[in-house]
């Protein structure tokens, strides 16, 4: 599946948020734009559609997800009664990827988005290996019973990094069987903070 595979530093210090936890260590250090004269430059005045699209790239690239299906999120939260912006955010935390990483079982999406795309991960017992898969409550999501035995995953378990990554409270998880579950759906506040999804709405309104 095509993704972002460029420098997350480079983009979390254009757009000012750290797009994966390493991107936020680098812009920790270096809080200002990529370039020759980022230190030095002046910031210039943003104008009200490149605020809009800053807001969109920073929660497409926080997902890891293209354009073109990130359009298809957002029309498919314009189908939804409510608030389009909120159900977005919704949408994306319920993503097959995305829950992988909440459960954490992946230290970053992109990590599992590979677990998934490799066929590592079962959904109510059934192999699941498309990363945009959409689950709903009462969805168990687990490691499929032969990738228990991989060196990755007996790591996470003997290891103990597993205990150090608290799952949200819309899922529940089972760091000795590898299994979860999604409790509940996700709502806004759950989702990545940091993002004006009104911004977004307004983008895709132009």
């Amino acid at each position: 599946m095509a993704r972002y595979r460029g420098p997350v530093g480079k983009v979390s210090r254009r757009l000012g948020i750290g797009i994966t936890e390493k991107g936020q260590r680098i812009l920790s250090k270096r809080s200002f734009p990529p370039g020759q004269h980022g230190p030095t430059a002046r910031r210039r005045q943003v104008s009200d559609y490149g605020l809009q699209l800053q807001e969109k790239q920073k929660a497409r690239y926080m997902y890891g997800i293209l354009e073109r299906q990130f359009r298809k999120m957002y029309e498919q939260a314009q189908r939804v009664p409510g608030e389009t912006g909120a159900t977005l955010f919704v949408l994306l935390e319920r993503r097959l990827d995305n829950v992988v990483y909440r459960l954490g079982l992946a230290a970053t999406r992109a990590q599992a988005r590979q677990l998934v795309n490799h066929g590592h991960v079962v959904v109510n017992g059934r192999k699941t290996d498309i990363p945009s898969f959409s689950t709903k409550a009462g969805d168990k999501i687990a490691v499929r019973a032969e990738s228990k035995s991989r060196a990755y995953f007996k790591n996470l378990v003997d290891g103990g990094e597993l205990k150090s990554r608290r799952a949200p409270d819309w899922l529940r998880f089972d760091s000795n069987m590898l299994e979860g579950e999604v409790v509940t759906l996700p709502r806004r506040e759950d989702a990545e903070l940091g993002i004006n999804e009104a911004l977004i709405v307004e983008f895709y309104s132009r």
